[in-house]
């Protein structure tokens, strides 16, 4: 009987060492973006509202979860995917920037994303230039 009593508390010991192994092996989530930065170039006053995609993929071993995608300023909304986001799986960050009210010239903004994953926070940039109308129509 306490030969049985051991074998079987051997085996409930190996099998939750297995198990964490493969955890381990597979890794939390993990963002990749293709860019870090977009850059808008020249744009003009006229059209003040431009936006962009941020692509990315989950290259860890677990499920994907955006909690929060958050912009440095009002001018700046993040729209994210929702669901969760299967390894090897992509996903994308929609950014709008509203230069309405601005002023001309070289903006860079920042946008913050909370996740679930290895590095739980990781920002991305925007930037651009804001142009007269007339400047626009010289090139």
């Amino acid at each position: 009987m306490k030969k049985l009593l051991l074998f079987v508390v051997l085996l409930v010991c190996s099998l939750g060492t297995a198990m964490a192994q493969d955890q381990e092996q597979t890794g939390p989530a993990e963002i990749k973006f293709e860019k870090m930065t977009h850059n808008f170039g020249k744009f003009s006053v006229k059209d003040p509202v431009v936006k962009c995609t941020f692509n990315f993929t989950n290259v860890g071993g677990q499920p994907l979860i955006i909690n929060q995608a958050v912009a440095s300023c009002g001018c700046t909304v993040p729209k994210y995917t929702k669901e969760p986001i299967m390894p090897g799986k992509s996903g994308q960050i929609e950014v709008t920037y509203n230069g309405s009210g601005k002023p001309l010239g070289h903006f860079r903004k920042s946008i913050t994303v909370r996740t679930n994953g290895k590095e739980e926070l990781t920002r991305v940039y925007i930037e651009g230039d804001m142009v007269k109308a007339a400047d626009m129509e010289q090139q």
